[in-house]
């Protein structure tokens, strides 16, 4: 699951990397890239029911569940769903399992007034050099400003107001029965690697993964060093299997 305001497009690498041999999925998650908008509030909890009728459609029994940012709470949200007989193992990248602050459902839906209002490409903008370290690749830079500039701001508000009312989900953390992948970028400033090191604490068996040079989305400014982590992980789950 792609971080917000992200389309599917934000996992070419690992696409590109692991689709030869597995079977992976990259969906457009509600309200983003060329998925349908519920305007309103989509909360996390939707998300994670959209997944689990993709997974139906398909007859996929298990999988790996993997997100970044607010694809992570997804994932997280996933498992809740889904539980370990068919999640298999969970990778958190640059994402945290804490509950909405009173403060931080403000400015979720603050933004989201102005997303309606302003349209994204001012907050995209704003938030280029947080999103991917300063001196990451121009391709890469004009890749996540693409990707956040053409999202439809109906459905970037849905998800903000959903996520204004995100629940805790470090009890669920605390006693996930499947290994977990957590991967943050060192320079991440939205999900620093406190909060990463504070999940792989909670998290019975996981591996923490931190990614230098990269901030926010380490998968694409890293996808080397991403992909190998991910690729480790896999392999892991495999011989476990």
């Amino acid at each position: 699951m792609h971080g917000h305001p992200f389309d599917r497009t934000m996992w070419h690498p690992q696409v590109a990397e692991f689709a030869p041999g597995r079977r992976v999925l990259a969906p457009d998650l509600r309200g983003y890239g060329a998925s349908p908008v519920t305007p309103g509030s989509t909360p996390l909890a939707r998300f994670a029911a959209d997944l689990e009728e993709l997974l139906d459609a398909l007859d996929i029994r298990t999988c790996v569940v993997a997100g970044l940012s607010m694809g992570g709470q997804i994932a997280m949200e996933c498992y809740d769903r889904l539980g370990p007989e068919r999640v298999r193992g969970l990778v958190l990248a640059d994402t945290f399992p804490d509950p909405e602050t009173p403060q931080g459902g403000r400015a979720r839906n603050a933004m989201a007034d102005r997303l309606l209002s302003e349209g994204m490409r001012g907050y995209a903008d704003e938030v280029l050099e947080k999103m991917v370290a300063p001196d990451a690749h121009p391709d890469v830079k004009a890749h996540v400003h693409r990707m956040m500039t053409a999202t439809r701001p109906e459905g970037a508000a849905a998800a903000l107001r959903g996520r204004a009312e995100r629940p805790d989900y470090r009890p669920l953390l605390a006693g996930a029965t499947v290994p977990a992948l957590i991967v943050v970028g060192a320079d991440d400033a939205y999900t620093p690697v406190s909060d990463a090191e504070s999940m792989h604490a909670l998290l019975p068996d996981s591996t923490l993964r931190i990614i230098d040079g990269a901030s926010h989305l380490p998968n694409l400014e890293r996808p080397e060093e991403f992909n190998r982590a991910l690729g480790e992980f896999l392999a892991r789950l495999d011989e476990e299997s």
